[in-house]
């Protein structure tokens, strides 16, 4: 077996998150009491009672779901299960950094938090939509795109290749209805609005960016315990990259989770266990590969489980 922890991003929050896990183990109910004290919100209640609106903001679902991932990461690793190679959608890639052991929780969260309100600050004043697009290739939807924007029809791009026959569009209202009304033309079986509080993985992230490349300036990273395959480039960290670049970079251009599919297929992974509360990745992984078996931990239940089956 060859294991992969992949993590899961903004989205895939839910109200009551972790209560379970919390109440019935005492690592996962240690690390979300140790890293509820790093920030000025009320990560707990946020997790656990909601209201879903206020854990929708940007600001409150980053840490959130940061707090969630590493609690479970712990429990996996106490219990001797531990990856060949991590990765994440978006958010879930600083989740997988803190797996590889390249900050430790209590920066994780804070990191997030910070990442959530630049982000939230760049959203402002933007009027955006975000589209998945079902059922078309990814070559016939970039063309798409670039020739609404090359139209003066405003700004669209795929901010996420999520996995085959399913990518996302995002941008200004108008271009983002175009691009849905020229793909439909071209075959796609359906576009889906989504619901999302900005422009994630565009450009209009630029700011945030900027924000991010500040903050990590003062910051110093370990060396990562196991490969961790990025987002941006779907493939490990080149001799001539560095983190801290990656992630500013991740934050205003597209992910491309079905090349980092492909690429821990291409590597031997023939099992992943998705980190998050949801299925949104295992669903990923099952139309992107034939080859990986995906298991989904977002309660108790799935922890003891996986822990039967692959700790030791």
């Amino acid at each position: 077996m060859k294991l992969a922890f992949l993590y899961a991003g903004q989205g895939s929050q839910k109200v009551g998150m972790g209560k379970d896990i919390y109440d019935n183990n005492e690592t996962f109910k240690n690390v979300i009491d140790k890293v509820s004290k790093v920030v000025d919100i009320d990560l707990k209640k946020l997790m656990f009672e909601g209201p879903m609106e206020d854990l929708s903001q940007t600001k409150f679902t980053q840490p959130c779901m940061a707090a969630f991932a590493a609690g479970v990461t712990k429990v996996l690793k106490e219990n001797s299960i531990e990856p060949e190679y991590v990765a994440g959608l978006s958010l879930g890639e600083y989740s997988a950094l803190n797996c590889a052991e390249v900050f430790d929780e209590e920066t994780l969260v804070k990191l997030v938090a910070f990442r959530g309100n630049a982000m939230e600050e760049a959203a402002k004043g933007i009027e955006c939509k975000m589209s998945a697009v079902m059922g078309l290739d990814s070559e016939i939807l970039d063309k798409i795109c670039e020739e609404i924007c090359n139209e003066g029809n405003g700004y669209v791009a795929v901010s996420n290749y999520n996995c085959k026959g399913q990518y996302v569009v995002c941008g200004d209202n108008e271009a983002v209805s175009k691009a849905e009304e020229k793909a439909k033309e071209a075959g796609a079986k359906r576009c889906m609005p989504l619901k999302v509080s900005g422009p994630f993985h565009t450009k209009y992230m630029n700011p945030a960016a900027e924000e991010l490349n500040k903050y990590f300036a003062d910051m110093d990273f370990n060396e990562m315990k196991y490969p961790v395959v990025f987002n941006t480039t779907a493939k490990e960290l080149q001799a001539d990259e560095n983190i801290k670049d990656i992630l500013v970079k991740q934050v205003a251009n597209s992910i491309y989770m079905e090349k980092t599919i492909e690429y821990l297929e291409a590597k031997g992974v023939d099992t992943v266990i998705e980190i998050g509360p949801g299925k949104a990745l295992s669903g990923f992984v099952k139309r992107t590969s034939d080859n990986i078996t995906a298991y989904a931990v977002e309660n108790i239940e799935d922890i003891n489980k996986v822990i039967e089956m692959f700790g030791r």
